[in-house]
Protein backbone atom coordinates (compact mmCIF):
# COMPACT_ATOMS: atom_id res chain seq x y z
CA UNK A 1 0.00 0.00 0.00
CA UNK A 2 1.04 3.90 -0.20
CA UNK A 3 0.64 5.10 3.16
CA UNK A 4 0.64 8.99 4.30
CA UNK A 5 2.00 9.31 7.60
CA UNK A 6 1.16 12.98 9.01
CA UNK A 7 3.26 13.61 11.93
CA UNK A 8 6.94 12.46 12.66
CA UNK A 9 6.66 12.73 16.34
CA UNK A 10 7.24 9.42 18.30
CA UNK A 11 3.54 8.04 17.45
CA UNK A 12 3.84 9.07 13.40
CA UNK A 13 8.05 7.70 13.14
CA UNK A 14 7.81 4.43 14.58
CA UNK A 15 4.02 3.76 13.07
CA UNK A 16 5.20 4.93 9.58
CA UNK A 17 8.96 2.99 9.98
CA UNK A 18 7.32 0.08 11.10
CA UNK A 19 4.43 0.04 8.65
CA UNK A 20 7.28 0.48 5.87
CA UNK A 21 9.31 -2.64 7.17
CA UNK A 22 6.21 -5.04 5.99
CA UNK A 23 6.73 -3.97 2.80
CA UNK A 24 4.29 -0.80 2.29
CA UNK A 25 5.64 2.59 0.55
CA UNK A 26 5.56 5.07 2.85
CA UNK A 27 6.18 8.53 3.53
CA UNK A 28 6.03 10.65 7.19
CA UNK A 29 4.99 14.42 6.78
CA UNK A 30 6.01 17.06 9.00
CA UNK A 31 5.71 21.43 9.09
CA UNK A 32 8.78 20.84 10.93
CA UNK A 33 11.13 21.47 8.14
CA UNK A 34 14.36 21.05 11.03
CA UNK A 35 12.95 17.78 11.79
CA UNK A 36 12.40 16.83 8.23
CA UNK A 37 16.15 17.41 7.34
CA UNK A 38 17.20 15.56 10.55
CA UNK A 39 15.66 13.11 9.42
CA UNK A 40 16.72 13.04 5.63
CA UNK A 41 20.10 13.38 7.23
CA UNK A 42 19.73 10.15 9.14
CA UNK A 43 19.73 11.26 12.21
CA UNK A 44 16.53 10.15 14.44
CA UNK A 45 15.24 12.81 16.93
CA UNK A 46 13.67 10.35 19.78
CA UNK A 47 15.26 7.80 21.53
CA UNK A 48 13.24 4.24 20.93
CA UNK A 49 15.51 0.78 20.80
CA UNK A 50 16.31 -0.15 16.99
CA UNK A 51 14.38 2.43 15.65
CA UNK A 52 17.65 4.15 14.17
CA UNK A 53 18.27 1.20 12.66
CA UNK A 54 14.86 0.55 11.27
CA UNK A 55 14.47 3.72 9.67
CA UNK A 56 18.11 3.67 8.07
CA UNK A 57 17.35 0.02 6.37
CA UNK A 58 13.74 1.18 4.89
CA UNK A 59 14.93 4.46 3.30
CA UNK A 60 18.21 2.54 2.10
CA UNK A 61 15.64 0.15 0.85
CA UNK A 62 12.98 2.78 -0.87
CA UNK A 63 10.16 2.20 1.09
CA UNK A 64 10.30 5.40 3.59
CA UNK A 65 10.81 8.82 3.05
CA UNK A 66 10.01 12.26 4.40
CA UNK A 67 8.59 15.31 3.20
CA UNK A 68 7.05 18.90 4.71
CA UNK A 69 4.81 18.69 1.38
CA UNK A 70 1.55 17.22 2.61
CA UNK A 71 -0.78 18.03 -0.88
CA UNK A 72 2.12 16.16 -2.56
CA UNK A 73 2.91 13.69 -0.04
CA UNK A 74 -1.12 12.42 0.56
CA UNK A 75 -1.86 12.17 -3.75
CA UNK A 76 -3.03 8.88 -4.48
CA UNK A 77 -2.41 7.31 -0.90
CA UNK A 78 -4.23 4.13 -0.02
CA UNK A 79 -4.35 5.56 3.74
CA UNK A 80 -3.52 9.18 5.22
CA UNK A 81 -2.90 8.78 9.00
CA UNK A 82 -3.04 11.13 11.63
CA UNK A 83 -0.67 11.08 14.35
CA UNK A 84 -0.10 14.51 15.54
CA UNK A 85 0.35 15.11 19.16
CA UNK A 86 -2.87 16.46 21.47
CA UNK A 87 -1.45 17.69 24.75
CA UNK A 88 -3.52 18.37 27.58
CA UNK A 89 -5.06 21.92 27.17
CA UNK A 90 -5.81 24.69 30.05
CA UNK A 91 -8.96 23.09 30.56
CA UNK A 92 -7.68 19.38 31.40
CA UNK A 93 -8.55 18.35 28.40
CA UNK A 94 -6.93 17.05 25.04
CA UNK A 95 -6.07 20.12 22.76
CA UNK A 96 -7.05 18.86 19.53
CA UNK A 97 -5.60 22.20 17.28
CA UNK A 98 -3.19 20.15 15.81
CA UNK A 99 -5.65 17.51 14.60
CA UNK A 100 -8.02 19.91 13.36
CA UNK A 101 -5.32 21.59 11.31
CA UNK A 102 -4.08 18.86 9.25
CA UNK A 103 -7.65 17.59 8.49
CA UNK A 104 -8.62 21.26 6.94
CA UNK A 105 -5.24 20.86 4.80
CA UNK A 106 -5.87 17.15 4.23
CA UNK A 107 -9.69 18.47 2.82
CA UNK A 108 -7.99 21.17 0.91
CA UNK A 109 -5.49 19.05 -0.50
CA UNK A 110 -8.10 15.81 -1.64
CA UNK A 111 -8.46 14.96 -5.44
CA UNK A 112 -9.20 11.33 -4.96
CA UNK A 113 -11.73 9.11 -2.42
CA UNK A 114 -9.88 8.66 0.34
CA UNK A 115 -9.31 6.92 3.79
CA UNK A 116 -8.01 9.16 6.45
CA UNK A 117 -6.85 7.45 9.72
CA UNK A 118 -7.06 9.12 13.52
CA UNK A 119 -3.69 7.28 14.79
CA UNK A 120 -3.45 10.32 17.90
CA UNK A 121 -5.00 9.72 20.92
CA UNK A 122 -8.69 11.93 21.45
CA UNK A 123 -11.25 12.14 22.99
CA UNK A 124 -14.86 10.67 21.98
CA UNK A 125 -16.62 12.06 19.12
CA UNK A 126 -13.20 13.55 17.80
CA UNK A 127 -13.86 10.61 14.29
CA UNK A 128 -17.58 12.20 14.08
CA UNK A 129 -16.41 16.08 14.27
CA UNK A 130 -13.02 15.76 12.12
CA UNK A 131 -15.55 13.96 9.36
CA UNK A 132 -17.79 16.93 9.58
CA UNK A 133 -15.38 19.58 9.16
CA UNK A 134 -13.83 17.84 6.31
CA UNK A 135 -17.23 17.25 4.83
CA UNK A 136 -17.91 21.28 4.60
CA UNK A 137 -14.39 21.94 2.77
CA UNK A 138 -14.40 19.24 0.12
CA UNK A 139 -16.84 17.75 -1.86
CA UNK A 140 -14.76 14.47 -2.56
CA UNK A 141 -15.67 11.24 -0.69
CA UNK A 142 -13.92 10.04 2.08
CA UNK A 143 -13.81 8.16 5.05
CA UNK A 144 -12.69 8.76 8.47
CA UNK A 145 -10.87 5.68 10.89
CA UNK A 146 -10.19 5.55 13.94
CA UNK A 147 -6.84 3.23 14.81
CA UNK A 148 -5.44 4.12 18.41
CA UNK A 149 -1.67 2.94 19.47
CA UNK A 150 -0.71 1.13 22.02
CA UNK A 151 2.76 1.57 21.54
CA UNK A 152 5.10 1.79 25.21
CA UNK A 153 8.04 4.00 24.80
CA UNK A 154 10.93 1.69 25.42
CA UNK A 155 9.60 -1.49 23.45
CA UNK A 156 7.47 0.21 20.80
CA UNK A 157 9.09 -1.24 17.24
CA UNK A 158 7.92 -5.03 19.36
CA UNK A 159 4.84 -3.86 20.28
CA UNK A 160 3.55 -2.86 16.95
CA UNK A 161 4.88 -6.29 15.38
CA UNK A 162 3.56 -8.36 18.69
CA UNK A 163 0.42 -6.24 19.25
CA UNK A 164 -1.97 -7.95 21.67
CA UNK A 165 -4.72 -6.80 19.64
CA UNK A 166 -5.47 -4.13 16.79
CA UNK A 167 -8.54 -1.92 17.53
CA UNK A 168 -9.72 -0.05 14.34
CA UNK A 169 -13.14 2.04 14.58
CA UNK A 170 -14.64 2.40 11.34
CA UNK A 171 -18.31 3.58 10.54
CA UNK A 172 -18.42 1.44 6.68
CA UNK A 173 -16.66 -2.54 6.64
CA UNK A 174 -14.98 -1.73 3.80
CA UNK A 175 -12.89 0.53 5.28
CA UNK A 176 -12.62 -1.76 8.37
CA UNK A 177 -11.17 -4.50 5.78
CA UNK A 178 -9.08 -2.01 4.22
CA UNK A 179 -7.49 -1.83 7.80
CA UNK A 180 -7.14 -5.31 8.10
CA UNK A 181 -5.48 -5.61 5.02
CA UNK A 182 -2.75 -3.30 6.39
CA UNK A 183 -2.60 -5.56 9.66
CA UNK A 184 -2.75 -9.00 8.12
CA UNK A 185 0.43 -9.72 8.18
CA UNK A 186 1.10 -8.92 12.04
CA UNK A 187 -1.96 -10.44 13.08
CA UNK A 188 -2.57 -14.59 14.67
CA UNK A 189 -5.20 -16.39 16.37
CA UNK A 190 -3.81 -14.95 19.86
CA UNK A 191 -3.50 -10.91 18.34
CA UNK A 192 -6.86 -10.33 17.12
CA UNK A 193 -8.11 -7.36 14.71
CA UNK A 194 -11.55 -5.82 17.06
CA UNK A 195 -13.55 -3.70 14.79
CA UNK A 196 -15.93 -1.48 16.61
CA UNK A 197 -17.63 2.04 16.30
CA UNK A 198 -15.25 4.83 15.97
CA UNK A 199 -16.34 6.53 19.57
CA UNK A 200 -15.98 2.92 21.38
CA UNK A 201 -12.00 2.51 19.86
CA UNK A 202 -11.78 6.39 21.20
CA UNK A 203 -12.89 5.12 24.73
CA UNK A 204 -10.94 2.01 24.38
CA UNK A 205 -7.22 3.97 23.99
CA UNK A 206 -8.18 6.26 27.38
CA UNK A 207 -10.23 3.04 29.67
CA UNK A 208 -6.85 1.16 28.50
CA UNK A 209 -4.20 3.78 29.27
CA UNK A 210 -6.47 4.67 32.60
CA UNK A 211 -6.65 1.22 34.03
CA UNK A 212 -2.69 0.49 34.09
CA UNK A 213 -2.47 4.45 35.50
CA UNK A 214 -4.92 3.28 38.11
CA UNK A 215 -2.94 -0.17 38.98
CA UNK A 216 0.52 2.29 39.23
CA UNK A 217 -1.62 4.62 41.32
CA UNK A 218 -3.08 1.79 43.79
CA UNK A 219 0.04 -0.44 44.01
CA UNK A 220 1.64 2.97 45.30
CA UNK A 221 -0.64 3.46 47.91
CA UNK A 222 -0.57 0.14 49.05
CA UNK A 223 3.16 0.61 49.60
CA UNK A 224 2.66 3.60 51.38
CA UNK A 225 0.66 2.24 53.52
CA UNK A 226 3.30 -0.38 54.12
CA UNK A 227 5.54 1.76 55.29
CA UNK A 228 3.22 2.96 58.08
CA UNK A 229 2.48 -0.60 59.22
CA UNK A 230 5.30 -2.21 58.77
CA UNK A 231 4.68 -4.17 55.83
CA UNK A 232 6.94 -5.20 53.23
CA UNK A 233 5.57 -4.09 49.50
CA UNK A 234 7.83 -6.50 47.68
CA UNK A 235 6.29 -9.97 49.90
CA UNK A 236 2.73 -8.18 49.65
CA UNK A 237 3.17 -7.74 45.74
CA UNK A 238 3.86 -11.53 45.10
CA UNK A 239 1.18 -12.51 47.47
CA UNK A 240 -1.15 -10.80 45.40
CA UNK A 241 0.39 -11.48 41.88
CA UNK A 242 0.74 -15.13 42.11
CA UNK A 243 -3.47 -14.49 42.22
CA UNK A 244 -4.16 -15.52 38.07
CA UNK A 245 -7.20 -12.71 38.62
CA UNK A 246 -4.86 -10.14 39.31
CA UNK A 247 -0.82 -10.62 38.04
CA UNK A 248 2.20 -8.67 38.40
CA UNK A 249 1.65 -6.24 35.14
CA UNK A 250 2.13 -2.56 36.62
CA UNK A 251 2.00 -3.37 40.49
CA UNK A 252 5.35 -2.09 40.87
CA UNK A 253 5.94 0.51 43.71
CA UNK A 254 7.50 3.47 42.91
CA UNK A 255 7.89 7.61 42.66
CA UNK A 256 5.07 7.51 40.52
CA UNK A 257 4.18 7.79 36.75
CA UNK A 258 5.15 10.02 34.16
CA UNK A 259 5.12 10.51 30.74
CA UNK A 260 3.44 11.62 27.31
CA UNK A 261 -0.01 9.30 27.96
CA UNK A 262 -0.63 8.48 31.08
CA UNK A 263 -1.07 11.89 33.29
CA UNK A 264 -2.62 13.49 30.16
CA UNK A 265 -4.87 10.56 29.29
CA UNK A 266 -6.03 10.47 32.83
CA UNK A 267 -6.89 14.31 33.00
CA UNK A 268 -8.71 13.91 29.64
CA UNK A 269 -10.75 11.10 30.89
CA UNK A 270 -11.82 13.23 33.64
CA UNK A 271 -12.51 16.05 31.45
CA UNK A 272 -14.38 14.25 29.68
CA UNK A 273 -16.71 12.73 31.99
CA UNK A 274 -17.13 16.68 33.47
CA UNK A 275 -18.51 17.11 30.30
CA UNK A 276 -21.27 14.47 30.49
CA UNK A 277 -21.83 15.14 33.98
CA UNK A 278 -20.86 11.67 35.02
CA UNK A 279 -19.01 11.46 38.64
CA UNK A 280 -15.34 10.10 37.91
CA UNK A 281 -14.32 9.62 41.40
CA UNK A 282 -11.68 7.02 41.19
CA UNK A 283 -10.22 8.37 38.26
CA UNK A 284 -9.90 11.25 39.85
CA UNK A 285 -7.97 9.74 42.83
CA UNK A 286 -5.47 7.88 40.23
CA UNK A 287 -4.31 11.06 39.29
CA UNK A 288 -3.95 12.86 42.94
CA UNK A 289 -2.81 9.66 44.17
CA UNK A 290 0.49 10.06 41.33
CA UNK A 291 0.75 13.78 42.15
CA UNK A 292 1.15 12.70 45.66
CA UNK A 293 3.76 10.00 45.14
CA UNK A 294 5.86 12.34 43.40
CA UNK A 295 6.56 13.99 46.27
CA UNK A 296 7.36 10.34 48.33
CA UNK A 297 10.59 10.63 47.41
CA UNK A 298 12.01 13.90 48.23
CA UNK A 299 10.21 13.96 51.31
CA UNK A 300 12.00 10.72 52.41
CA UNK A 301 15.25 12.36 51.80
CA UNK A 302 14.79 15.34 54.02
CA UNK A 303 12.74 13.52 56.51
CA UNK A 304 15.60 11.26 57.25
CA UNK A 305 18.17 14.21 57.03
CA UNK A 306 15.95 16.04 60.20
CA UNK A 307 14.22 18.28 57.47
CA UNK A 308 17.32 20.01 56.63
CA UNK A 309 19.67 19.36 53.11
CA UNK A 310 20.85 22.78 52.68
CA UNK A 311 24.52 22.24 50.80
CA UNK A 312 24.21 18.51 50.79
CA UNK A 313 25.35 17.15 47.71
CA UNK A 314 22.61 14.18 46.19
CA UNK A 315 23.28 12.59 43.25
CA UNK A 316 20.31 11.16 41.28
CA UNK A 317 20.37 8.37 38.91
CA UNK A 318 17.48 8.65 36.14
CA UNK A 319 15.96 11.29 34.97
CA UNK A 320 13.31 9.83 31.88
CA UNK A 321 10.11 8.80 33.22
CA UNK A 322 11.08 4.92 32.39
CA UNK A 323 14.29 3.32 31.04
CA UNK A 324 14.37 2.86 27.21
CA UNK A 325 13.57 6.32 26.44
CA UNK A 326 14.78 9.73 26.53
CA UNK A 327 11.43 11.09 27.31
CA UNK A 328 11.17 13.05 30.54
CA UNK A 329 7.70 14.45 30.10
CA UNK A 330 6.03 14.32 33.48
CA UNK A 331 8.69 12.70 35.29
CA UNK A 332 9.19 12.56 38.58
CA UNK A 333 13.11 13.06 38.56
CA UNK A 334 11.85 16.61 37.57
CA UNK A 335 9.96 16.74 40.51
CA UNK A 336 12.49 15.46 42.90
CA UNK A 337 15.25 17.89 41.54
CA UNK A 338 13.42 20.80 41.63
CA UNK A 339 12.85 20.73 45.48
CA UNK A 340 16.26 19.39 45.95
CA UNK A 341 17.30 22.32 44.56
CA UNK A 342 15.06 24.88 46.36
CA UNK A 343 15.96 22.65 49.86
CA UNK A 344 19.70 24.52 49.04
CA UNK A 345 21.25 20.78 47.97
CA UNK A 346 23.24 20.79 45.17
CA UNK A 347 22.56 17.61 42.73
CA UNK A 348 24.78 15.59 40.51
CA UNK A 349 22.39 13.92 37.57
CA UNK A 350 22.91 10.92 35.42
CA UNK A 351 21.30 8.94 32.83
CA UNK A 352 22.00 7.37 30.05
CA UNK A 353 19.59 8.72 27.24
CA UNK A 354 17.90 11.72 28.90
CA UNK A 355 20.59 14.46 29.87
CA UNK A 356 20.35 16.65 27.02
CA UNK A 357 16.67 17.35 27.79
CA UNK A 358 16.89 17.65 31.56
CA UNK A 359 19.97 20.29 30.63
CA UNK A 360 17.22 22.26 29.07
CA UNK A 361 15.33 23.02 31.62
CA UNK A 362 17.53 22.80 34.58
CA UNK A 363 20.75 25.19 32.54
CA UNK A 364 24.04 25.59 34.94
CA UNK A 365 21.75 24.51 38.14
CA UNK A 366 22.92 20.97 37.90
CA UNK A 367 25.93 19.25 37.54
CA UNK A 368 25.73 16.42 34.57
CA UNK A 369 27.45 12.96 35.01
CA UNK A 370 28.52 10.91 32.23
CA UNK A 371 28.61 7.60 34.34
CA UNK A 372 26.55 6.79 37.53
CA UNK A 373 29.35 6.60 39.69
CA UNK A 374 31.17 9.64 38.51
CA UNK A 375 27.99 11.31 40.02
CA UNK A 376 28.57 9.92 43.25
CA UNK A 377 31.61 11.35 44.44
CA UNK A 378 31.77 12.86 47.96
CA UNK A 379 27.89 12.68 47.55
CA UNK A 380 25.56 12.53 51.08
CA UNK A 381 22.90 10.39 49.17
CA UNK A 382 22.10 8.61 46.26
CA UNK A 383 18.46 8.88 45.08
CA UNK A 384 17.21 6.40 42.45
CA UNK A 385 14.57 7.87 40.18
CA UNK A 386 14.69 5.18 37.02
CA UNK A 387 15.16 1.97 37.03
CA UNK A 388 17.86 1.75 34.07
CA UNK A 389 19.17 -1.90 33.58
CA UNK A 390 22.60 -0.57 34.56
CA UNK A 391 21.13 0.53 37.90
CA UNK A 392 20.22 -2.70 39.42
CA UNK A 393 23.38 -4.22 39.90
CA UNK A 394 26.12 -1.68 41.38
CA UNK A 395 29.44 -2.48 42.22
CA UNK A 396 28.63 -1.26 46.03
CA UNK A 397 32.34 -1.35 47.22
CA UNK A 398 32.83 1.22 44.64
CA UNK A 399 29.88 3.39 45.24
CA UNK A 400 31.54 3.21 49.54
CA UNK A 401 34.33 4.84 48.10
CA UNK A 402 32.82 7.41 46.31
CA UNK A 403 30.50 8.69 48.50
CA UNK A 404 30.53 10.79 51.52
CA UNK A 405 27.48 9.21 53.29
CA UNK A 406 26.42 5.38 52.55
CA UNK A 407 22.60 6.75 51.77
CA UNK A 408 20.22 5.26 49.21
CA UNK A 409 16.69 6.24 48.76
CA UNK A 410 15.21 4.39 45.73
CA UNK A 411 12.63 5.45 44.39
CA UNK A 412 11.92 2.20 41.94
CA UNK A 413 12.99 -0.54 44.64
CA UNK A 414 15.24 -1.50 41.56
CA UNK A 415 17.91 -2.60 43.67
CA UNK A 416 18.71 -5.76 46.02
CA UNK A 417 18.06 -4.27 49.75
CA UNK A 418 19.86 -7.00 51.39
CA UNK A 419 23.22 -6.54 49.31
CA UNK A 420 22.53 -2.62 49.91
CA UNK A 421 22.63 -3.58 53.68
CA UNK A 422 25.31 -6.09 53.71
CA UNK A 423 27.26 -3.41 51.70
CA UNK A 424 26.68 -1.38 54.20
CA UNK A 425 24.50 1.03 53.41
CA UNK A 426 21.60 3.10 55.15
CA UNK A 427 18.74 1.76 52.33
CA UNK A 428 15.15 3.19 52.41
CA UNK A 429 12.71 1.97 49.07
CA UNK A 430 9.10 2.62 48.70
CA UNK A 431 7.16 0.49 50.81
CA UNK A 432 10.08 -1.41 51.82
CA UNK A 433 11.02 -1.73 55.70
CA UNK A 434 12.85 1.43 57.25
CA UNK A 435 16.09 0.79 59.10
CA UNK A 436 15.66 -0.40 62.36
CA UNK A 437 12.76 -3.15 61.45
CA UNK A 438 13.00 -6.29 63.63
CA UNK A 439 12.26 -8.17 60.62
CA UNK A 440 14.83 -10.49 59.66
CA UNK A 441 17.10 -9.92 57.20
CA UNK A 442 19.40 -13.06 56.63
CA UNK A 443 18.42 -15.89 54.25
CA UNK A 444 16.87 -18.68 55.31
CA UNK A 445 18.89 -21.79 55.89
CA UNK A 446 16.04 -23.95 54.88
CA UNK A 447 15.83 -21.85 51.27
CA UNK A 448 18.80 -22.93 48.61
CA UNK A 449 16.50 -21.72 46.02
CA UNK A 450 13.90 -19.39 45.50
CA UNK A 451 11.34 -18.89 42.54
CA UNK A 452 12.35 -15.75 40.19
CA UNK A 453 9.96 -13.11 39.68
CA UNK A 454 7.19 -14.32 36.85
CA UNK A 455 7.80 -11.58 34.71
CA UNK A 456 11.69 -11.36 34.05
CA UNK A 457 12.87 -15.02 34.50
CA UNK A 458 11.86 -18.31 33.78
CA UNK A 459 12.32 -20.94 36.83
CA UNK A 460 16.02 -22.49 36.78
CA UNK A 461 16.32 -26.30 36.78
CA UNK A 462 17.80 -26.69 39.99
CA UNK A 463 14.39 -25.62 41.36
CA UNK A 464 12.37 -28.92 41.59
CA UNK A 465 8.59 -28.35 40.94
CA UNK A 466 8.07 -31.19 42.10
CA UNK A 467 8.40 -29.67 44.94
CA UNK A 468 6.14 -27.13 47.05
CA UNK A 469 7.06 -23.99 46.08
CA UNK A 470 8.26 -21.85 49.55
CA UNK A 471 9.03 -17.94 48.76
CA UNK A 472 11.56 -16.32 51.01
CA UNK A 473 11.20 -12.42 52.16
CA UNK A 474 11.74 -9.95 49.94
CA UNK A 475 14.37 -8.86 51.19
CA UNK A 476 16.83 -12.36 50.25
CA UNK A 477 15.59 -11.69 46.94
CA UNK A 478 15.82 -9.36 44.11
CA UNK A 479 12.58 -7.75 42.85
CA UNK A 480 12.40 -7.18 39.25
CA UNK A 481 9.98 -4.76 38.15
CA UNK A 482 8.45 -5.15 34.94
CA UNK A 483 8.85 -2.11 31.96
Amino acid sequence: MKIAIVGTGYVGLVTGTCLSDLGNHVVCIDKDRAKISMLEAGRIPIYEPGLAGLVAKNVREGRLAFSVDLPRSIDGADLIFIAVGTPQGKSGGADLSGVWAVGRQVAESLRAPATIVIKSTVPVGTNAELTRQMSAITPVPFDVASNPEFLKEGAAIDDFFKPDRVVVGARRPEVAERLLELYRPILTHERPFLAMAPESAEMTKYVANCLLASKISFINEMANLCTGYGAHIDDVRRGIGYDCRIGFQFLAPGAGYGGSCFPKDVRALIHMAKMVGIPCQMIEAVDSVNEYQKEVLPRMILNHFGGSIRGMRIAVWGLAFKPETDDIRESPALVLIEELLQAGAFVRVTDPQAMGHVREIFGSRLVYCESPYSALESADALAIVTDWDMYRAPNFQLMRDLMRRRIIFDGRNCLNEAAALQAGFQYQGIGRLTPGSSRPRTRANILEHVPPDPLTESFDSAWDISEPAVLAPAEWVPLHKES
